[in-house]
């Protein structure tokens, strides 16, 4: 009986847990998922699965996005033979508003010329005011907007909770911080605080920590934290088939289930790994969202989430294979888009170990743009 190919993944996040699930069903894999889970974002987001409607320039960032929010029903199909899907993911459409007709009308050209290849789009619909408050009465914003059936909402909580939940059960989740990792005679040597595992490949996908990781290793790495806050409120609404609005600015409004409404997230760029919740910064979101919702202002916040997100300098992520470090894959630099390109990449990852064809090989030596080896003077 051969042995099995052991694949050690540093970091639960988004990526780090669905490749981690995908490799616990091979049989020849051994796999071991390390996460201590502090600061991760992918638990403190709520996030709307709608990339369609963005307006980022960069073509092949589209197609990932793309191709992320396409791989969902895929995602949550496989999903649902281990966990409850339900309440992790929800396709019930998407309100989305410009700050001016004429920006709106943009969009909807935009969106309707990016039916023909993305059908996960679904209807596109202007909407008037009046007709927005006939579907949805608790809306006063007095503005158009566009509306598709496409878009849904993920709740990143439920989802790496219930990745870990099947991981734990097998034995394959060890919740603790990796301080160090070495490459001795073609294994990989991973240091925890109480023990050192051997691995033939590793996966790091530690987000904005990767450089505590690599720079050991003498290898600089483009990558920089961003705080990241979001809040929950509780409503009176009957919210589970209520779609995600995104108003202008930055609180977006994400019900789900239970009268429970998610508003965020904010985008803090100086404040490091801090992950202590500014209630400033909360009450804004609240307030900015009541906008658009007006009674929002009056409910209590009932829960926050603070996370640690990961952007690379040119806001484009990265994953694939870094020039020197044998059998390693990494993925970093996902930023606000994570949980819709998250789960691509973290599949794509364990495609790629295991030889398969993927859509995105393009990316597999872009790591090098961001990750490179230190010179003499840096050391």
């Amino acid at each position: 009986m051969s042995l099995k190919h052991k694949v050690g993944i540093i970091g639960g996040g988004i990526v780090g847990s669905t490749a981690a699930f995908y490799l616990s069903q091979e049989p020849t894999v051994d796999v071991t998922l390390f996460d201590d889970g502090t600061g991760q974002a992918s638990s403190a987001a709520a996030g709307i699965i709608s990339p369609w409607l963005s307006q980022r320039r960069n073509k092949e960032w589209y197609f990932l996005a793309k191709e992320g929010a396409k791989f969902y029903t895929r995602y949550m199909s496989d999903l649902s033979d281990f966990l409850d899907t339900t309440k992790i993911y929800h396709k019930t459409g998407t309100l989305l508003y410009k700050k001016t007709p004429k920006l709106l009308d943009k969009l909807e050209s935009i969106a309707n010329k990016r039916l023909v290849d993305a059908p996960e789009i679904g209807d596109i619909s202007h909407l008037t005011e009046k007709e927005i408050n006939q579907l949805y009465p608790f809306i006063t914003s007095t503005d158009d907007a566009l509306f598709i059936t496409g878009g849904a909402k993920i709740d990143g909580e439920q989802l790496i909770n219930g990745i870990h939940s099947i991981l734990k059960e097998s034995d394959q989740l060890i919740k603790t911080s990796v301080s160090k990792i070495e490459y001795m005679n073609h294994q990989w040597k991973v240091h925890t605080k109480h023990d050192i595992l051997m691995f033939d490949s590793l996966f790091l996908t530690v987000g904005a920590w990767l450089p505590q990781l690599l720079e050991p290793l003498h290898y600089h790495v483009d990558i920089r934290p961003q705080k990241g806050q979001l809040i929950e409120v509780q409503s009176n609404l009957s919210t589970t088939d209520l779609p995600v609005i995104m108003p202008v600015g930055e609180s977006d409004i994400i019900p789900f289930y239970d009268g429970k409404i998610l508003i965020g997230a904010t985008h803090e760029n100086d404040e490091g790994f801090d992950l202590t919740p500014d209630h400033t910064q909360l009450e804004h979101l609240k307030l900015v969202a009541s906008d658009t919702i007006d009674f929002l202002a009056e409910l209590p916040i009932t829960q926050h989430r603070v996370g640690t997100r990961a952007y690379t300098s040119d806001f484009l992520p990265f994953f694939g294979e870094v020039n020197g470090l044998e059998n390693v894959w990494v993925a970093s630099g996902l930023g606000s888009s994570g949980l819709t390109t998250g789960p691509i990449i973290g599949k794509t990852l364990v495609d790629w170990l295991l030889k398969k064809e993927t859509n995105f090989d393009s990316y597999k030596a872009q790591p090098n743009n961001y990750i490179k080896p230190t010179t003499w003077e840096e050391i």
